[in-house]
């Protein structure tokens, strides 16, 4: 089965989506948004994320315990959790309406507009899921580099630094939107092509038909054997 190139370009799309996707929920759920290295007891290391503050002893024994209040949780992170939550359902959103966009799927009564709209709807959600990733992470990581360099904080006083999932986060939300402008792109290139194979092949051609010749009925008058001159 030979495969049309818009085809495989939107494959490629989606799989870039869903693997932005997947990073972008790890990303929200796991304590690594920053991490910390306390001088005085280099032994520990502690990680805060969205939703758990862990910390890892020599003994590679990690215990974390979950934030006592939203309250005191300071304005990035409350904002983050929304924001990151809600990425995470419009990725959903986005994947299952590609999944009904693809050109493979067949589904009775189905027709190539349609698929086309799925497809550029779905490529437009997973472009605001990598942004909406995108934003989180890059304030806390603007925060924590700002926190980091304050001169009114004494030197003695321990900086919290990048953690690996803020990392993962830039990574998940530039994977959703390669994959979501691949997705929006071969639904257009793919509508105009096949429909005009579509017509191609539907068109028939016209069979020329030599014209008819008029008959002409030559009047012949019946003969007469018993006349004779």
């Amino acid at each position: 089965m030979a495969w049309h190139p818009s085809s495989l370009v939107q494959l490629s799309g989606l799989m870039f989506s869903l693997f932005g996707w997947i990073s972008s929920c790890v990303t929200t759920f796991v304590p690594l948004w920053k991490n910390l290295n306390l001088d005085l007891n280099e032994v520990e290391v502690w990680n805060m994320g969205l939703w758990h503050v862990c910390v890892i002893q020599d003994e590679s024994i990690m215990e974390c315990k979950s934030h006592d209040s939203l309250l005191a949780l300071p304005l990035e992170f409350k904002l983050s959790r929304i924001i990151m939550v809600l990425s995470n359902g419009l990725g959903f959103l986005a994947f299952s309406l590609s999944i009904l966009g693809l050109t493979c799927v067949k589904i009775r009564d189905q027709d190539l507009g349609l698929k086309k709209q799925l497809g550029i709807a779905g490529g437009i959600v997973f472009c605001i899921s990598g942004m909406a990733t995108l934003v989180p992470v890059s304030w806390v990581a603007y925060n924590t580099v700002r926190e980091f360099w304050d001169e009114t904080v004494p030197e003695i006083v321990p900086r919290w630094e990048f953690g690996e999932a803020l990392f993962l986060g830039w990574f998940a939300g530039f994977f959703l939107i390669l994959g979501g402008f691949l997705l929006i792109g071969s639904a257009c290139f793919l509508e105009t092509t096949t429909t005009s194979k579509q017509l191609a092949v539907h068109q028939k051609p016209e069979v020329q038909r030599a014209p008819r010749k008029p008959s002409h009925c030559l009047y012949s008058p019946p003969r007469n054997t018993d006349l004779v001159i």
